[in-house]
């Protein structure tokens, strides 16, 4: 679950927001009331959701997006004719006055994407380190000098031998240099 602040002018807004979010099973990590606030605790934190209103006292929520660190979405809620202005697709706006639902089904929204987007890139393969592509383009080689094969149909090779054998490239390549 991400991290979620909430960021109003008024403590009186941010806390009820944080109550009725709380009663409904989100967790929340702070509420402000000023930009600097917030940009200071999504600093201590990795990713998240930022829920705020249209200005602060000291920065506008386009400021305030602009510091918000890689990993932090923005959920703004503010008057409708407010929201007009917001033209930023990054930005996800719910109008006012708020309906609890709509703001429980978007955290929900929101959360989920998150979670997609975690997932996504837990999943994507560690690039490899210079000693690996090394160990790699040996055997490579080896395997061309050895049975006349192309780099293409050499680095094929191995991609096969590891996925058949379960192993990775890198393993595969060592026993390759291993065994010649």
């Amino acid at each position: 679950m991400p991290g979620i602040i909430i960021a109003f002018p008024k403590i009186e807004d941010a806390t009820s927001i944080k109550n009725a979010l709380v009663r409904n099973g989100f967790e929340v990590n702070a509420t402000c009331t000023t930009g600097a606030q917030v940009v200071g605790i999504t600093n201590e934190l990795d990713d998240g959701i930022v829920i705020c209103g249209y200005r602060f006292s000291d920065m506008h929520y386009r400021e305030l997006n602009n510091y918000l660190p890689k990993g932090f979405e923005m959920l703004l809620i503010a008057s409708a004719t407010k929201l007009e202005e917001c033209t930023d697709n990054n930005i996800v706006c719910l109008s006012m006055p708020i309906k609890m639902q709509d703001l429980l089904n978007t955290l929900q929204m929101m959360s989920y994407n998150y979670l997609k987007k975690k997932k996504k890139l837990k999943d994507k393969p560690k690039p490899r380190s210079e000693g690996d592509k090394a160990i790699i383009a040996k055997a490579k080689l080896v395997l061309m000098e050895r049975n006349n094969m192309t780099e293409e149909e050499a680095h094929r090779y191995i991609q096969k031998n590891s996925m058949d054998t379960g192993t990775n490239m890198v393993e595969m390549a060592e026993m390759i240099l291993s065994l010649m």
